[in-house]
């Protein structure tokens, strides 16, 4: 089969693109980016079920002490059946082995998709290896990798092929995916690539008024509403401040971004909080998924914003939810991947 020339130009545009998260962002970043998006909400240094930052993976003995209930993992649909037909939607993540929050979240973007787009068969795809072989060890459920869901489609005579990552923003990992699905475009008569979250000033604006709305119960002038990231060392951990930034242009005083493992740090946002006159605090992740980060380094009992916040006189309450349970993010996931189609026209 002959590889679309559009294709190709896409491929060009998407890497040439990955500096850019709109007209005026001073957090964009280089091709050679570290920041992965999903990975930036699963990633951990300590956790006993995902993996670091540095591809290390927990132990053996670490598995067998998991102590905390990550739901029922039959109910997640792991999309990877055959019979896709001719036009596939590949959704690829990162992944996370919190049951409930991968159906919730992932489950939820991919339903959705599924919803708007009647011609197109949903696959799902994980870029975590390590995060695979623990559902699978410890569920018995096997989701695809992204070589076995390219190989999947390969297999079952997929002609028009579109890839939706449900990643934050443009990184390496990004990159990588982009470059793993050229390597199969010969496979496909067409081939499309949708954009991340945060790619241009409007979806921007739109996740801000999203996680504004989300949260307006507790915007009583008593509470400091704090959204915790990821974070990285890369030029993309730029998009936290420019949220951050966004959010106070706006109005928004009482609303603080901060990460795990990069700036602005929780000595940030506590510091910012303790200027203001605040008694609450609200934790939430600002990832696509509640997984390890979400769990340990925000709402852990030791460790954790929750547990500095609590040292700090604060009454804190922690919203274990993922960007993805949002109806308005999983909204900007599908105007990525109708523009993606539209490359295909």
């Amino acid at each position: 089969m002959k590889r679309s020339i559009a294709f190709i130009m896409g491929l060009t545009l998407a890497a040439a693109s990955l500096t850019a998260c709109g007209s005026n962002d001073s957090s964009s970043e280089s091709s050679s980016s570290k920041e992965t998006t999903s990975a930036s909400e699963e990633a951990s240094a300590k956790d006993i079920t995902e993996e670091d930052t540095t591809g290390e993976a927990a132990s053996e003995d670490e598995e067998d002490e998991e102590d905390y209930t990550t739901g029922d993992a039959s109910l997640d649909n792991i999309r990877n059946q055959d019979e896709i037909g001719e036009n596939e939607l590949l959704v690829l993540s990162f992944g996370t082995s919190f049951n409930d929050s991968r159906r919730l979240t992932i489950g939820a973007i991919e339903d959705a998709l599924e919803k708007a787009f009647p011609d197109y068969s949903v696959r799902r795809g994980f870029t975590a290896n390590i995060i695979i072989d623990h559902v699978n060890s410890r569920d018995g459920f096997l989701i695809d990798d992204v070589d076995a869901a390219l190989a999947r489609a390969e297999a079952n005579g997929v002609k028009n092929l579109v890839v939706q990552p449900t990643h934050l923003m443009n990184g390496l990992e990004y990159n990588d995916l982009v470059n793993a699905v050229g390597a199969h475009a010969d496979a496909f008569e067409k081939v499309a690539f949708g954009e991340p979250l945060l790619t241009s000033d409007d979806d921007f604006k739109r996740v801000e008024e999203a996680i504004v709305d989300w949260t307006k119960e507790y915007d009583d002038g008593k509470t400091a509403i704090c959204f915790m990231g990821h974070g990285t060392e890369a030029d993309s951990n730029g998009v936290y401040q420019q949220m951050q930034d966004l959010l106070t242009a706006d109005g928004y005083e009482n609303y603080f971004v901060g990460t795990v493992e990069a700036t602005p740090s929780l000595d940030d946002v506590l510091a910012k909080v303790k200027a203001g006159d605040y008694e609450k605090v609200v934790l939430e992740p600002l990832m696509v998924v509640a997984g390890d980060h979400a769990h340990n380094d925000m709402a852990g009992d030791e460790d954790s914003w929750k547990s500095a916040f609590l040292d700090a006189g604060y009454d804190v309450e922690c919203l274990l939810r993922g960007l993805g349970e949002n109806e308005a993010i999983r909204q900007l996931y599908i105007e990525h991947a109708q523009a993606a189609i539209d490359q295909l026209k």
